[in-house]
């Protein structure tokens, strides 16, 4: 039986149609999941359906929930018929603590009609305690990295029992455990009557915990498949239009000389006073080469990375490029000598969204494209074409809102600027985090690309097995420090989870 059932929904901004008479039903007991390369359609469905997205002229088809036709004009009217989404963005009241942010808009109330805070305190502690979190819930949620609040976000669309739940990429930073563990948190909804869509780049969750795939392409049905039908290979295929035939791609690279060194580096927690997040950490690369830094999630991946870029302070440590020692205070010194750095979260720290295509490009030359002080914008257009060529970035015009482009697109724009600053070593955070399987692809070559022509790489990956693949050597972080050094031919997955776990 349909719980739930989309006929021919289509949806237009502008001129431009993003959803073409798209139909999705929804069984009850079920875990459907609904896949597409960035830009497919997936997320502007859900917003309609979840009213984040009003039902107005701009779109046609039906909505049937539970037998009834349905169209909600705010996501409170869907939650009050049972829909609640957990949004790919994390959408918390940062200065709010835990237990305000979970019961937000739902607030008990005591006989008298005051918030009964006690109950908002036991509740959040007890949907945290079955996801398996252990924090102190009076803490305001900006105190907590973005895996916590990940999970803070998922407890607060529990507690509102909803019969149809919603997740947007809603692992995309959480560990392998807090995975594992959502994956059984889902599975036991399931259980309860709960009815999940469950969108996610990750292939392999996807085939784990889906008994349905519904593939939207170009805003448009591609294909659908039971379980029994799952194939990876064909899966991506209909993601993307095109098959890929080497998703990984390999270059024979000559590695050479030290690019950088990283001598006792130690850096301070950005949340616990008086502790450090890194100590003492000393890491190398060559040039052309490209090294994975893996750590769990709160093992100080990015905050080494921050340090030496100078976007935070350190405590102590050295930095070495091609031999000599340099004090990078600040991240224009850092560009200034040829390191670049992508952060994990490009809409917060990558891209400014009020400002078009061309304009995030070429926002670190600005200096190079202008003569006493007037742009040269002839200049400036031909060097954005340029690299949007070479990058492979697809848009309508480079004059478009930057966030007009799929997330694969803008990550590209983000690599773009780093670029045209000529590199020499360029740090990799997160680079294909909530992003299609077509641009990683596009992702990796770039990467080899980059390390052929002699720029030295160091990426942090919460995907493993995608580390394990693109890189040629790996220093493993735990316990505060750099703990080991392993080479493409002697690391396995097992070593690096164990070396992580400060296991050996």
């Amino acid at each position: 039986m349909a719980l739930l059932e989309m006929k021919n929904v289509s949806k237009r901004f502008g001129n431009l149609m993003v959803l073409d008479n798209v139909d999705v039903e929804l069984r009850s007991h079920e875990t459907l999941a609904i896949l597409g390369g960035n830009g497919a359609g997936k997320s502007t469905l859900m917003r309609i359906l979840n009213g984040t997205y009003p039902y107005d002229a701009a779109c046609s088809g039906q909505i049937i929930l539970d037998g009834k036709e349905v169209y909600f004009s705010t996501a409170r009217d869907a939650e009050e018929a049972g829909i609640v989404m957990i949004y790919q963005e994390i959408n918390l009241q940062l200065d709010l603590n835990a237990a305000e942010n979970i019961y937000m808009g739902i607030f008990p109330r005591s006989n008298l009609g005051s918030i009964d805070w006690k109950t908002v305190k036991r509740g959040a502690e007890d949907i945290l305690q079955n996801l398996g979190v252990d924090i102190d819930v009076n803490i305001p949620v900006r105190s907590f990295g973005a895996s916590m609040q990940q999970q803070i976000c998922i407890a607060r669309a529990l507690v509102r029992k909803p019969k149809l739940l919603i997740l947007d990429e809603p692992t995309s930073c959480l560990t392998e455990t807090e995975t594992v563990r959502l994956m059984e948190t889902i599975r036991q909804l399931k259980r309860q009557g709960i009815s999940s869509i469950y969108i996610s780049h990750k292939l392999n969750e996807v085939m784990d915990i889906a008994d349905r795939i519904v593939i939207l392409r170009d805003g448009k049905n591609a294909s659908a498949y039971e379980k029994a039908d799952f194939d990876a290979d064909r899966i991506v295929e209909d993601m993307i239009g095109r098959s890929i035939s080497n998703m990984y791609p390999k270059v024979d690279k000559t590695l050479k000389e030290e690019a950088l060194r990283i001598e006792n580096f130690t850096v301070a927690h950005p949340y616990a006073r008086n502790k450090n997040i890194m100590e003492n950490a000393s890491f190398f690369i060559r040039k052309g080469e490209v090294l994975g830094l893996a750590g769990l999630v709160g093992s100080g991946r990015s905050e080494l990375l921050r340090a030496i870029f100078g976007a935070i302070p350190k405590h102590s440590g050295k930095v070495f490029i091609e031999g000599k020692e340099c004090e990078i205070r600040e991240p224009a010194q850092a560009l200034r000598l040829g390191l670049g750095y992508l952060t994990e979260d490009r809409k917060l720290d990558g891209i400014i969204s009020t400002m078009n295509i061309k304009e995030n490009m070429t926002l670190a030359i600005l200096k190079k494209l202008s003569r006493l002080q007037v742009m040269d914008h002839k200049q400036e257009n031909a060097i954005a074409q340029q690299y949007a060529g070479s990058l492979n970035i697809k848009f309508r015009g480079i004059n478009d809102g930057i966030m007009s482009l799929s997330g694969g697109n803008q990550q590209k724009v983000v690599l773009s600027k780093l670029l045209m600053s000529h590199l020499k070593i360029l740090f990799l955070d997160e680079p294909t985090r909530g992003i299609d399987v077509g641009a990683k692809n596009e992702i990796y070559k770039i990467i080899n690309d980059l390390a052929k022509e002699g720029m030295s790489i160091v990426i942090v990956s919460s995907e493993l097995a995608e580390l394990l693949e693109i890189c040629d050597r790996f220093v493993i972080l735990s316990k505060g420090t750099t703990r080991r050094e392993m080479d493409k031919d002697e690391v396995t997955e097992h070593k690096v989870l164990h070396a992580c776990s400060g296991l050996d």
